[in-house]
């Protein structure tokens, strides 16, 4: 089974375990909250900079998943339904909180990943380096920039599924990611930034 047939297989699954919690399945809903959750907690972290705020609005969206499941017409991937979910509930947080930059310092590189990892220390070092301020130059972006960034970059949404999801006009989210993308080159050119 090559990788497009295994991310298939996998979109089926959840759209399964969806249409059973949607039938008051909590077991299924809990499989479907276990297969989701790390990518929600994620996206999140990279649109608020912050831990224990991407924890918590991951929970708000399986929160309020599981109260409007009746709601999911399978119109849209579950997928998709969630990342909805998760975006509009951290907009809603960084409106409120007015949060636009990470307060939090940057991780350290333990030891023990050091040692352990086949490759070379300090390219490892070098890399969560540049992951680090990736992240921080995306809390400079403007909201919608950075979550269609986002969706399109790490979750590898089509502008169409980006559309649905944010509920934007498909114009806008090319805009909007195109933006962020401009702007990173720009940043990346600036710091000197390479791979």
């Amino acid at each position: 089974m090559d990788e497009k047939q295994r991310m298939t297989a996998r979109a089926r699954k959840l759209e399964q375990l969806a249409q059973k919690a949607k039938l008051g399945d909590q077991e299924a809903f809990s499989e479907l909250m276990k297969a989701k959750m790390n990518e929600i907690i994620a996206m999140t972290y990279k649109m608020t900079g912050d831990r224990q705020s991407a924890a918590d609005l991951a929970q708000e969206t399986f929160i309020s998943a599981w109260k409007n499941l009746g709601s999911f017409r399978g119109d849209s991937s579950v997928s998709s339904w969630l990342y909805r979910i998760a975006a509009n509930k951290t907009l809603n947080h960084l409106k409120r909180e007015k949060k636009f930059s990470s307060n939090e310092p940057v991780e350290q590189v333990s030891r023990q990943t050091l040692e352990q990892s086949p490759e070379d220390p300090s390219r490892l070092l070098e890399k969560k380096r540049l992951r680090n301020q990736v992240l921080d130059f995306m809390q400079t972006l403007p909201i919608q920039q950075r979550l269609a960034f986002e969706l399109r970059f790490y979750k590898q949404l089509s502008f169409a599924e980006i559309s649905d999801t944010t509920g934007s006009a498909l114009g806008t989210v090319k805009t909007n990611y195109r933006e962020a993308v401009k702007k990173l080159r720009k940043h990346a050119t600036e710091k000197g930034w390479r791979e």
